[in-house]
């Protein structure tokens, strides 16, 4: 242990890794509070979010990433004097990626709320990447389909245009919006950011790097966040998962996935199962997994969904 609460394997590495206890006792003395029911709107299925969680790992995290944005903002108007620029007003951007199931959509959501009750960061907008899906049939003409989710799946230059407007200062910037009933695009339907103080992008691939010399979207990130744990977890997360959709999504007689609700426990798990062994673990061991190294901040997961470390890249 190089100091208390850290871990050090005395192998070179660029993050620092940080066990609950010692990132718990680095939680602010005073610091947004959620009610139970704002939990229970912000929690996943099957997710056992509970205040002391939010406390002990995402408090802090919260009040870090608002001292990045003010030094990133602060950095910027130095900058732009230096230039002898005016200083236009540009979101802190951060990306959170993870795997289907880890929970990745209520990190996200989580720190919309947190973030938004500290002073300097009270605008602040969340855009999962699921809106930038290429339609179903698109996906259906290029025999994609069963690939969805997969970085082929996304209108990835619409999603750069996307974030790099936002990025510029553009006074109103609009995405598409995906419905998970349906499990597609819904025509006509947007999500619209407007100037935000901070733009938090959800997906399962924000952090993938460039193709060729390109740009790509996490270039433009701020700060990254990847949701992290054990494959066998999240395999067993996403058969639990579901098992409760069925009484929830898959019971609406509209949603694509209807056809699954009737099914008993075993057909259940066995379907669940099978889905994720030839979509969605391939998916992660190939695409998602490999970009963890990226992010600037790693929340590590147990079997419970409880984080228990936190890896933060050296500054």
């Amino acid at each position: 242990m190089s100091e208390k609460g850290t871990t050090d394997t005395h192998a070179p590495s660029p993050f620092i890794e940080i066990d609950r206890d010692a990132w718990a006792a680095l939680a602010p003395h005073a610091g947004p509070q959620l009610s139970e029911t704002e939990l229970h709107r912000l929690r996943g299925l099957g997710e056992p979010l509970d205040a002391r969680e939010v406390a002990e790992v995402y408090l802090p995290l919260s009040r870090l990433l608002s001292l990045y944005a003010v030094g990133a903002r602060s950095l910027r108007e130095r900058t732009t004097a230096f230039l002898g620029e005016r200083a236009g007003a540009t979101p802190f951007i951060i990306g959170v990626a993870g795997s289907v199931a880890v929970g990745k959509s209520t990190v996200a959501r989580l720190l919309r709320e947190l973030l938004a009750h500290w002073p300097d960061t009270p605008r602040v907008e969340l855009v999962p990447t699921d809106g930038f899906l290429l339609p179903n049939s698109e996906l259906e003409r290029r025999g994609i389909l069963e690939r969805k989710g997969f970085p082929e799946s996304y209108d990835r230059r619409a999603l750069l245009r996307f974030v790099t407007a936002v990025k510029s200062g553009a006074a109103e910037v609009r995405a598409p919006f995906y419905s998970h009933d349906s499990y597609d695009i819904v025509a006509g339907a947007e999500i619209v950011v407007r100037r935000p103080d901070v733009l938090i992008v959800e997906g399962l691939n924000v952090l993938q790097p460039p193709v060729g010399a390109g740009l790509a979207v996490s270039d433009l990130f701020d700060f990254s966040v990847y949701v992290d744990a054990r494959t066998a977890d999240i395999a067993d997360w996403y058969v639990e998962r579901f098992r409760r959709l069925q009484t929830a999504a898959f019971a609406n007689p509209g949603s694509y996935f209807h056809r699954y609700a009737a099914l008993a426990e075993p057909e259940a798990r066995a379907t669940a199962a099978g889905i994720w062994a030839a979509i969605n673990e391939p998916n992660l061991r190939q695409n998602i997994l490999p970009t963890r190294s990226r992010a600037t901040l790693v929340l590590r997961k147990s079997a419970d969904h409880g984080v228990r470390s936190v890896l933060l890249r050296k500054i």
